[in-house]
């Protein structure tokens, strides 16, 4: 199933390939849950492993990504406006995750990221500043950071050391000796010895040590955050109180000078990144955290990925590198093509990389108002030839350089990371599954026919199915599987993964 419509601006066409809305969540009938009880019913005359039978009864695979993510502890940044929470949060994560401006009350809502300090990894959770006697909007911050307390482990409590204690954090020492949770303090902007013995003051609210920090430039960090492991449990007491990660993040991947800084730069508005003829220019993944579609976004800008990572050298090969590294720590990914030039190898390795990694992906056509009528002809025909196992991947047509349509990428990117994150239930995908395959039997090899005993999604980033089959499915097949998934169900801008695992039924004796 596909359709296309035309821009109302300037009648670029966008390609949308899918049926269902991926948005849109699919309940199942009391047929379907009838079915899937009678299948499971069905798989007990097979031979199945203990693993297989967690999968059947949980729809889920055993110790995910998941499962451990929301199992972590949680820590809680908390303190006055302005004391630093968000450097901390930053330098804690290695890297400018939280937005830092040297004005109170930059940081609003509860914002969870995913951390790790010697091998332990756990939840950070960054609070707005902490007001007590806070009114209007202030009290909505105050009142979410002291729901981050509730839904904590331990705390992380920062007071401005080259202010001292105030009033308010007195107080904010009360509520937090109410929770009974544990609590590191921070003697934050310790820049130098000289002001230790100002942090050495903070012992008055009867906190225990207070730990001198620079947060901005990573001094004493480690210390403390040594301390924060030694009252950290293993395991949270609120596991899935947090969604996982900050701002969505985005890659911008390509072959070098296809337009990754220039649109990066029209994204952010103001000239970010080093933009330059010559092939190259970036070397170092750059971070940006830019507001599109009234939601903030975290975009890297890449090196352009010239060839295969073990035939390149020097800055080329760290390049490489960086670049799967910032894809691997990305959700979805933007792929540049100029549309000027035909596709080369190059850009359907750099596609292959997003699909292998499992990440979202939206393929953007850049340069789109340098081609002529001819040209698009002929770039249709390449596409349907080298990029025909990819149709799923939602389709922009833009021009970086002028900024036409790169408003475009938003719908694109959330319709992709809706599908990314997409779970069907096992009792509808095995109710379509069976439409399926009684209209489209698998073909009989050797005189046997495979059977589908039962499916289940056992995962989601990128969804993963497992299919029970009594036999092997051919890859012809599995592939047809996957294309009538994508037309009942969306799935567009993601990769799906299918695997089978064929059973054989239990030996009577």
């Amino acid at each position: 199933m596909s359709e296309s419509w035309e821009n109302e601006d300037d009648g670029v066409e966008v390609e949308w390939t899918g049926g269902a809305d991926p948005t849109v969540d699919v309940e199942p009938t009391e047929e379907e849950l009838q079915l899937e009880r009678a299948l499971k019913a069905g798989l007990s005359e097979f031979e199945l492993s203990d693993e297989d039978l967690e999968l059947v009864e949980t729809g889920q695979l055993p110790e995910g990504d998941l499962d451990e993510a929301e199992t972590r502890p949680v820590v809680a940044v908390v303190g006055r406006p302005n004391v630093g929470k968000s450097s901390m949060v930053n330098r804690i994560l290695g890297r400018r995750e939280a937005v830092v401006e040297d004005v109170p009350g930059v940081t609003r809502d509860r914002v969870a990221y995913d951390a790790d300090w010697s091998g332990r990894r756990f939840t950070l959770v960054d609070t707005g500043g902490w007001e007590v006697d806070a009114t209007g909007i202030h009290l909505r911050v105050a009142e979410q950071a002291e729901v981050a307390v509730d839904l904590a482990d331990a705390v992380l409590f920062i007071v401005d050391a080259t202010v001292g204690a105030t009033d308010t954090d007195e107080q904010v020492v009360r509520l937090l000796r109410r929770s009974g949770k544990p609590v590191i303090l921070i003697a934050n902007k310790v820049d130098d010895q000289r002001v230790e013995a100002d942090a050495a003051m903070l012992w008055s609210l009867g906190l225990g040590q207070p730990w001198p920090v620079s947060a901005l430039h990573g001094r004493g960090v480690g210390d403390a955050l040594d301390a924060l492991l030694d009252v950290l449990p293993d395991t949270t007491s609120v596991p899935g109180a947090y969604p996982r990660g900050g701002p969505r993040r985005v890659a911008l991947l390509g072959r070098p000078n296809v337009g990754k800084s220039s649109l990066l730069n029209k994204l952010a508005g103001s000239e970010r990144v080093v933009v330059d003829n010559v092939a190259g220019t970036t070397r170092d993944p750059v971070d940006e955290l830019i507001e599109l579609g009234g939601r903030p976004w975290r975009f890297v800008d890449t090196a352009g990925i010239r060839r295969r990572v073990h035939q390149t050298r020097g800055a080329d090969f760290y390049a490489s590198l960086r670049t799967q590294t910032a894809l691997e720590k990305a959700e979805v990914a933007v792929v540049l093509v100029d549309v000027s030039e035909p596709l080369t190898e190059q850009d359907i390795r750099v596609v292959q990389q997003v699909v292998d990694s499992g990440r979202a992906l939206v393929l953007a056509f850049n340069k789109w108002d340098t081609i002529d009528e001819e040209r698009r002809y002929y770039l249709e025909r390449e596409i349907e030839r080298d990029l025909v196992q990819m149709q799923w991947a939602p389709r922009v047509n833009i021009s970086a350089a002028t900024g036409r349509n790169v408003a475009k990428l938003v719908p694109a990117l959330e319709t992709a990371l809706a599908s990314w994150d997409r779970r069907i239930p096992t009792s509808r995908l095995n109710a379509f599954l069976g439409e399926v395959v009684a209209a489209h039997p698998h073909p009989v090899r050797s005189g046997k026919q495979p059977r589908i005993l039962f499916a289940t999604q056992a995962d989601t980033r990128p969804p993963k199915f497992v299919i029970f089959a009594s036999g092997f499915l051919e890859a012809g097949y599995r592939r047809f599987l996957e294309r009538r998934l994508r037309e009942e169900f969306g799935f567009e801008g993601t990769p799906i993964e299918i695997s089978v695992r064929v059973r054989e039924k239990r030996s009577r004796r």
